[in-house]
């Protein structure tokens, strides 16, 4: 009853109707990291997390892309200040790491969260089936070729994890060489961060029935051929087996240093919105800093005043 009269009281105070509830975003003791984390080191079940849902998020699909929108200007804000930083000797950067089933939305994340910054700060990296020049060295060895520089953003489309999930599902490579290389990734993540790496790792998890959705449209739209392959049918084939993949992935390798978060991708307005924000998260808990001039400011004002 006592809410009930506060909630009166401000309704009366606002002219007869309660305020309107601020978006998540605004909510500055709300972080969307915790609803989304993987348990590190937990059994990990994908079938416990709904693929349309949307934890944290704004009100409905319109409010949401209006969310999105509105990051925009942080994002592009805190990335120039990363960027300023390097210059005077800040090596911290940021690896965001997108990972899921075809048509989960990956070059659609890149699209519409990553092009709200500047692309000279931005290092985007997709990672196909090895080159034979690759497969002549140790599975990291193109990744660690594509990392982003001090003061940059790197994004991988997929990542060195198609190593655990590819070469798990199509038996690319013996159990016990798999087994090594969750603890490969994990020593080789922790070596990121301990040199200044901040990594945003994402997987977009979608359902079975929408993946076959966004097939087909592709199929039934002639411009979206060229994103389709017949082997994409193949791969849905073994769709229990990549899910069982991809548990075992976030299960060994979600750790303090590089932890996976599950964002639920069936809705691709949320998928925005909850990538865009899990990126400014990030950035805002790093706080890049503007460098200070090297160099005398009002002698260098009283000198180009002078010309």
């Amino acid at each position: 009853m006592a809410k009930e009269s506060k909630k009166a009281d401000q309704g009366k105070k606002s002219g007869g109707k309660a305020p309107k509830p601020r978006p998540a975003r605004e909510r500055r003791d709300i972080s969307l990291r915790p609803l989304l984390r993987a348990p590190a080191g937990e059994r990990l079940d994908l079938g416990a997390f709904d693929p349309a849902a949307t934890p944290g998020c704004p009100a409905d699909k319109a409010a949401g892309i209006a969310a999105t929108a509105a990051l925009a200007e942080p994002l592009a804000s805190l990335q120039e200040r990363l960027y300023a930083a390097s210059t005077a000797g800040d090596r911290r950067r940021v690896l965001l790491v997108l990972q899921g089933m075809d048509t989960s939305g990956k070059g659609g994340t890149v699209k519409h969260v990553i092009g709200f910054l500047n692309p000279a700060g931005c290092r985007v990296r997709s990672f196909k089936a090895p080159t034979p020049e690759e497969h002549e060295h140790p599975f990291l060895w193109r990744i660690r070729k594509a990392l982003p520089a001090a003061g940059e953003i790197g994004i991988f489309d997929r990542s060195h994890y198609e190593d655990v999930l590819v070469a798990r599902v199509r038996e690319l490579v013996s159990r016990s060489q798999l087994n090594r290389r969750y603890a490969q990734i994990n020593r080789f993540e922790q070596s990121l961060a301990d040199d200044g790496v901040t990594l945003v790792k994402v997987f977009l998890h979608i359902s079975y029935e929408e993946q076959r959705e966004r097939l087909l449209k592709r199929l039934d739209n002639p411009d979206k051929h060229w994103k389709f392959s017949p082997g994409d049918i193949e791969d849905r084939l073994l769709w229990p087996e990549y899910q069982h993949a991809y548990e075992l992935a976030l299960e060994r390798c979600s750790t303090g240093a590089a932890p996976w978060y599950v964002v639920p991708a069936n809705r691709k307005w949320y998928r925005n919105w909850a990538v865009a924000t899990l990126l400014l998260e990030h950035l805002e808990e790093l706080d890049p800093r503007y460098p200070e001039a090297a160099f005398d400011v009002e002698e260098c004002r009283r000198r180009l005043l002078e010309t």
